[in-house]
């Protein structure tokens, strides 16, 4: 393994993993809502099955680099307007995830009668795994591009993914437990994937919208929520 005594080998591999777990951030936020809703014996196996699948199904794009980089080439053009194969999967998983936060936050507002209802209604493991594996199918496109851009080793990419998908798997359940025990975080995580949503819509109308002020944004409003909360805690506290 000659690529690996290289320092410029041990650099492109921390920035890659580093690069991945910040892009798997809204990934563990989509787990953790789908697998709230299934009974408490089952959100682990949800929570792992659906990662482990996931990073299956990312290693087995990542040896078919050739075909995932044939995706960007157009396949529908409107006048001087072309859509890819990757343009199309990013607004199909966009107005996905839309539709499913909104439903989701619209379930959370209407309170315990509209929960009692739609307890009724609650989905198989089978199609929560399916839910988690086609959306982080949306969520590879972005993130085995951004390997590519940042090396031509295959290896490398193999080894950044399956560290970050370790890494979700460990924080997993600490997030989903986070998310789902603190309702306005869970609307909060809603709306972050509704902002995820539009940007993949638009990103896949070739409007570019740099991560970084989503994702500042994202952690700004959940300082604020935290603080709230402590505000909350403390008040309580203090009557009581």
């Amino acid at each position: 393994m000659e690529i690996f005594l290289q320092p410029d080998t041990w650099i492109a591999l921390l920035t890659l993993t580093f690069m991945e777990i910040v892009l798997g951030i809204d990934n563990i936020i989509f787990i953790s809502i789908v697998a709230g809703r299934l009974p408490a014996h089952q959100q682990k196996k949800a929570r792992l099955g659906g990662l482990g699948l996931a990073l299956i199904m990312r290693i087995l794009l990542l040896l078919s680099i050739a075909w995932i980089i044939g995706l960007t080439e157009p396949v529908i053009t409107f006048y001087d307007f072309e859509l890819s194969w990757r343009d199309i999967i990013l607004v199909a998983g966009g107005v996905f995830l839309l539709v499913k936060s909104t439903l989701e936050i619209h379930h959370k507002v209407e309170g315990e009668e509209e929960e009692s209802k739609s307890a009724k209604n609650v989905k198989s493991f089978g199609y929560a795994i399916l839910q988690i594996v086609l959306l982080d199918l949306v969520f590879s496109f972005d993130s085995i591009l951004t390997a590519i851009g940042l090396t031509t080793e295959i290896l490398l990419m193999i080894i950044a993914i399956t560290v970050s998908i370790i890494v979700m798997m460990v924080f997993a359940k600490a997030v989903s437990d986070f998310v789902n025990n603190h309702p306005t975080i869970q609307i909060l995580a809603l709306s972050f994937l509704i902002l995820i949503g539009v940007m993949l819509i638009v990103e896949g109308l070739h409007y570019h919208v740099p991560k970084g002020y989503i994702y500042f944004s994202v952690f700004f409003s959940l300082a604020i929520e935290m603080l709230n909360m402590r505000f909350r805690k403390n008040r309580k506290t203090t009557k009581s």
